[in-house]
């Protein structure tokens, strides 16, 4: 019988542990989709605790322990201690069995602490105190836990107001892991609530410097704030929606909606579908002009919880997966970009696995030959960025595409004791070419496939997002 979390994990054929030993596991880290907080590694700053690291922010873990039982007082409540928080969440980790906390958990006690015990009630205190230890250091700050995972590279997800000084703070400090801003602008689009809507518009022509007296005014706005971005070397955007916005519309039809908008207005569904629909248009064509990557990610049903998101606001766990319709818009948005030539090189992700192959068809629709694999399939994402998910993903690009033109994993992530799921990506992504090998389904080209490995962990991101060739 294996041993839980070997060095083999995952890792079922001795071909897959080749792939991996030798191949996938030297790998540098491109993590051009997370979520971690610029001002923390700007800062360079110790993490006051393990609960601190690894309990703030994490909606994942806030899930669990709610399902478990645990009272909201010891997950995001402000009366108890951080020891409190985390040894309930050391009792709640036996109990995450087959969930991919339990890996991940694990994983990440291992490789940044060398902990290497199982966690859980009776192990709790000793583990919270060894990983405190070691987060009182130098080199366990932010920067230090990016070097140790050996990342190379990070986008953040910023919204177009940010002043974006933290970034140009690590760039001017020499940090040698580069850390670039993605230009989110989903609060500029989102009509649904006039009253937050109108305070953002007020806070953006304050931001830019710049009167906004009508529609072309506000895009003006934020056209500037895109321009700055790519002054700051932002080189990717991104879009958090239910699904892709493909309206018919008119330029004029956009300028009245605005001018009901800031008269506070409620506009009707179709009015805020038209003006959702050409802001992704207007957003996608400065990307094009400026050659970055534009991601989508699709399907999320978010804030279902009302009671509990006027407690504790968005993004504490209160969100799962949406069935949306997607194929329609998503092709008719691609291919208005593609007709008029400034369909930029784009990512789109799916929440829902009933889309898998929705996806993983449309992206060959538009790929030109321009670039390879432009047009991308995102890794599993989400509640997907698990196994099953992984290798569900991996198999339908593999059949409708070509896996060895992916970009591969991401953390998309608020934590940056996350990095170990760079590496749970590649041992399922190893483990299922290695078995191939074996099988006799792929040939036993062991130093092709470890290229093609190579590629998908860390050449093809590099190359795609023409990242600086002296990463390496």
């Amino acid at each position: 019988m294996k041993h839980f979390l070997d060095n083999n994990f995952l890792l079922t054929t001795e071909t897959s542990r080749l792939l991996y030993h030798d191949y996938a596991k030297k790998m540098p880290v491109i993590d051009y989709h997370c979520h971690l907080p610029p001002a923390e590694i700007a800062e360079d700053i110790n993490f006051k605790n393990l609960t601190h690291a690894w309990l703030y922010g994490d909606h994942y873990k806030w899930r669990a322990m709610r399902t478990n039982g645990v009272d909201e007082k010891f997950i995001t409540g402000s009366n108890s201690s951080d020891w409190e928080k985390f040894e309930r969440w050391a009792a709640t980790v036996p109990y995450t069995l087959r969930n991919p906390l339990y890996h991940w958990t694990h994983l990440e006690l291992q490789r940044y602490f060398d902990i290497n015990v199982i966690l859980n009630g009776h192990s709790a205190k000793r583990v919270f105190e060894e990983a405190n230890a070691l987060l009182s250091t130098k080199e366990y700050s932010t920067r230090g836990l990016l070097r140790k995972m050996n990342v190379k590279v990070v986008c953040t997800t910023d919204d177009p107001l940010d002043d974006l000084r933290y970034h140009k703070k690590i760039s001017d400090d020499g940090f040698g892991v580069k850390v670039y801003p993605a230009f989110r602008p989903d609060k500029a689009m989102t009509v649904n609530n006039v009253s937050a809507f109108n305070d953002y518009v007020n806070k953006l022509a304050a931001v830019a410097n710049t009167e906004i007296s009508n529609f072309d005014t506000y895009l003006g706005a934020l056209k500037k704030r895109h321009d700055f971005f790519n002054e700051m070397g932002c080189k990717v955007s991104d879009h958090g929606l239910e699904r892709i916005y493909a309206d018919d519309f008119t330029l004029a039809d956009i300028k009245n909606i605005f001018v009901e908008l800031r008269a506070g207005k409620q506009i009707s569904g179709e009015d805020q579908r038209k003006f959702q629909s050409a802001m992704l248009l207007f957003f996608a064509e400065w990307d094009h002009e400026k050659g970055w990557v534009q991601q989508y990610h699709l399907g999320a049903l978010r804030n279902n919880n009302k009671r509990m998101l006027s407690q504790l606001g968005p993004d504490t766990g209160w969100d799962s997966i949406g069935d949306f319709a997607q194929a329609e818009a998503l092709a008719k948005f691609l291919n208005t970009l593609d007709e008029n030539n400034k369909l930029a090189k784009t990512i789109i992700y799916n929440l829902n696995p009933a889309d898998n192959e929705v996806m993983a068809t449309m992206i060959g629709n538009y790929n030109d030959g321009s670039v390879a694999g432009k047009i991308q399939w995102g890794s599993g994402w989400w509640f997907l960025d698990q196994k099953d998910g992984m290798t569900r993903q991996i198999n339908a690009l593999s059949n409708m595409g070509l896996l060895s033109r992916f970009v591969g994993m991401l953390t998309d992530s608020r934590s940056f004791l996350s990095y170990p799921r760079h590496e749970y990506f590649r041992r399922i992504l190893c483990n299922i070419f290695g078995e191939e090998i074996e099988s006799g389904e792929l040939p036993n080209d062991i130093e092709w496939t470890g290229k093609i490995i190579e590629d998908i962990c860390y050449n093809n991101a590099k190359n795609y997002f023409e990242l600086d060739e002296q990463m390496r």
